[in-house]
């Protein structure tokens, strides 16, 4: 976007007076609080529209999908982080937030655009054929495939396999979930090697097929992991394990550089 003169000068998403607060057209206390749930709350603020019961319950098992996973990164960054910083739970929150990247939590938006293009690509062709075109330019330009392979879940993502056991007794039309199935049954030939579809390539599937804006995705792992962020906060104030951490990452790292005359290295 260029920077400069814009068109727009409102926002649709919400406005008050001294005694009310509209949230996409409805009053927030006499229609929202106590009467529609926080999963509700999110696809209005996204869409402007309350969700069906099928995208309810297919935003909601996202959300439950990926919202922890144990030590990762983001969760060791946000810990350390409260353990230098105690009185900032909100930056450390921010710094387990700023480690949602392409590597880890932060590729469902790109899957989702892998997968859109492939189902862009195949409204005039079959999905195996559309896929494996994809997959190809993929290859080519040296691109990962995104939403496949774990360093954990080797054969499978169970989180993946329920996502898509949810969308297929709840949704009509599963089009994002076939081509993601379609993309796992090409990688062997295509790239040599299999490669299970991994929960950020499950997340977008699904929720693509329940209507979900596209430009959005990143924002499930992000809004769901803050949540998990929270409780490894609120245990790190309880049982703080975030100078373990640190003291592991010192020992488990070498030094190769150069060294003073007479220097001998601690081992404590």
């Amino acid at each position: 976007m260029k920077i400069g003169s814009q068109a727009h000068r409102s926002t649709a998403i919400s406005t008050s007076n001294e005694s009310v607060i509209v949230v996409r057209g409805h009053n927030l206390t006499d229609e929202l609080i106590g009467r529609i749930s926080f999963t509700d709350h999110f696809w209005l603020l996204l869409t402007g529209d309350l969700p069906s019961a099928a995208q309810r319950t297919i935003l909601d098992a996202t959300l439950v999908a990926i919202a922890e996973h144990g030590l990762v990164p983001s969760v060791q960054a946000s810990r350390m982080t409260l353990a230098a910083s105690p009185e900032a739970l909100q930056g450390a929150v921010a710094a387990g937030i700023l480690g949602c990247g392409s590597v880890v939590l932060g590729s469902s938006e790109t899957a989702g655009r892998f997968l859109a293009e492939i189902a862009q690509r195949a409204a005039g062709s079959d999905i195996e054929s559309a896929a494996a075109a994809v997959i190809r330019e993929y290859k080519a330009a040296r691109r990962a495939i995104p939403g496949y392979g774990h360093p954990l879940h080797k054969d499978y993502d169970p989180r993946a396999l329920r996502l898509f056991e949810i969308a297929a007794a709840t949704l009509e039309h599963t089009r994002h979930v076939d081509i993601a199935r379609a993309v796992a049954r090409l990688l062997p030939e295509l790239l040599g090697k299999p490669l299970a579809i991994n929960v950020s390539g499950a997340i977008p599937a699904v929720l693509l097929d329940a209507g979900y804006p596209i430009g959005a995705l990143k924002g499930v792992p992000l809004l769901a992991r803050t949540a998990g962020l929270i409780a490894h906060l609120l245990e790190e104030q309880l049982r703080p394990i975030g100078f373990v951490m640190s003291h592991a990452a010192a020992a488990a790292i070498g030094y190769d550089g150069e060294r003073p005359e007479g220097f001998e290295e601690s081992h404590d």
